[in-house]
């Protein structure tokens, strides 16, 4: 039934895919500004919609995909503790800016998240497919070094791994 049931419900594709556009969703949710709100069960892909009756099901957390969300819900809210960009300026125009959001041939969304005066920005890159992007290149506002601090399609995520970018990327 549309407009009812859990998040993962309402994904499309395989399993795989629904998982991997649940862990987008969150990583998008986390890094755009505003309030974050997770009912309950979301934070490791419930599959039935709470209810008092039945409670949470915790025994999903026994499958991968499950503990996957939940170990990036972890490490999201630790990134949002952590990274004054992701909450100073968090209800403020001056906190965000698009990098680019008109890549509709890649499905391809990005910005920056600015904190205080001389706190380091971040920014954030977000593919909405199933399809990685080799070689995809990606311009920032500020030239120098910057390091890939979240990638929700990792390993330890219940995502592929591809992709990921270890040690300093830097902008030409």
């Amino acid at each position: 039934v549309h407009g009812k049931g859990p998040l993962i419900d309402r994904m499309p594709g395989d399993e795989w895919q629904r998982f991997a556009n649940l862990r987008l969703l969150f990583g998008y949710m986390f890094t755009h500004p505003g309030t974050k709100l997770l009912f309950m069960g979301g934070e490791f892909g419930q599959t039935f919609e709470w209810s008092i009756e039945r409670g949470l099901e915790w025994d999903l957390m026994q499958f991968d995909y499950h503990k996957g969300v939940a170990q990036l819900i972890k490490k999201l809210n630790e990134l949002y503790q952590q990274q004054p960009a992701l909450f100073e300026k968090q209800f403020s125009p001056d906190g965000f800016e698009w990098i680019d959001h008109g890549d509709s041939d890649n499905s391809v969304l990005s910005y920056l998240r600015r904190g205080n005066e001389g706190d380091k920005p971040l920014v954030v890159v977000c593919n909405f497919t199933p399809v990685s992007r080799e070689h995809f290149k990606q311009g920032v506002p500020i030239a120098g070094q910057w390091k890939e601090i979240l990638n929700t399609d990792a390993p330890e995520f219940g995502g592929s791994g591809h992709h990921q970018n270890p040690g300093k990327i830097e902008s030409v």
